[in-house]
């Protein structure tokens, strides 16, 4: 059974729909197009990034202006997102940018919706 739940709008992210078998998320933000990046892992994806939008989050992220979620997947597991954070980590930056640009080609702000995964 899919849970579905409603979050007020910001910056462009409406409905989520949230099933149980998804449970974590790993996603990217950008301080703008080829712009610093940043990996992070959560489980609640619409909070996180309005953490960040918000400048709640204190260090890199706020530091630098990287607030722009431009690619997310998701995790059956957080154990599982974590190990996929990891991976993403390590990849040359050519390879990350290649990622978000296959779901996300002009850098948009993503919405769940929007970005292919």
């Amino acid at each position: 059974m899919v849970e579905r739940r409603w979050i007020p709008t910001f910056v462009g992210m409406t409905d989520l729909n949230l099933s149980e078998s998804y449970l974590a998320y790993v996603y990217i933000l950008a301080s703008g197009r080829n712009g610093t990046l940043y990996i992070g892992v959560t489980s609640d994806l619409v909070r996180r990034v309005y953490q960040h939008k918000a400048k709640l989050v204190e260090g890199f992220t706020s530091r630098y202006n990287i607030d722009n979620l431009v690619w997310f997947e998701q995790s059956d597991s957080i154990e599982s997102a974590i190990a996929r954070e990891k991976q993403l980590k390590e990849w040359k930056r050519a390879w990350k940018i290649e990622l978000i640009e296959k779901a996300n080609p002009y850098w948009n702000t993503c919405m769940p919706a929007s970005c292919k995964q």
